[in-house]
């Protein structure tokens, strides 16, 4: 079977074009964030196992669930019942998360953004935030949505991800790097 990744390319760059056609790229990915959520559901995930329900059932129930969902309002147009029934014809339903991922990534490259996470061993404080924004908005060129994380097991330092870019400069794996070379 193909990968998830390969499955959902085709389907969210035909999302992209035609929400970026509509001017709609913010609707859209609100949407597929929602249906994204439907299908993390534990209950929605049994109810679509179920072999009772054909494949208008199947795309109804995510519609209709996502629809609740703030943002997911697009799944009661056209375009959006559309796009439900294609994916539950094809069995590509539990596709639908990594969708919507692909779609944002298509999302912040057109729209020049770049989300990164800063991971750091004690809480920042807003100025270093900002300056680790700046830093990193002078380095690759883009609008930089910056969200701070805390995880005490890096002892110290920081690990910096934008897209596949990782910049590890935490005492943990510094740590992890010289006991590697004592042992080995």
């Amino acid at each position: 079977m193909a990968d998830v990744s390969t499955v959902a390319r085709p389907y969210a760059k035909a999302l992209f074009d035609l929400a970026n056609g509509e001017r709609k790229l913010p609707e859209w990915s609100a949407a597929l964030g929602a249906a994204a959520a439907v299908l993390a559901d534990a209950g929605a995930q049994r109810a679509l196992a179920n072999p009772g329900f054909d494949d208008g059932a199947r795309a109804g129930l995510v519609g209709s669930v996502a629809s609740a969902i703030k943002g997911g309002d697009l799944f009661a147009s056209t375009a959006g019942k559309n796009l439900l029934q294609l994916l539950a014809e094809n069995d590509r339903l539990t596709a639908l998360p990594e969708i919507a991922a692909q779609f944002d990534a298509l999302k912040a490259n057109a729209e020049n953004k770049v989300k990164v996470t800063v991971t750091a061993a004690t809480q920042v404080d807003a100025g270093l935030a900002d300056q680790i924004k700046k830093s990193l908005e002078k380095k690759l060129g883009r609008v930089v949505e910056l969200t701070l994380a805390v995880d005490a097991s890096l002892i110290g330092g920081a690990i910096i991800q934008a897209d596949d870019m990782v910049i590890d400069g935490s005492v943990r794996t510094r740590l992890q790097r010289l006991t590697e070379k004592i042992v080995g």
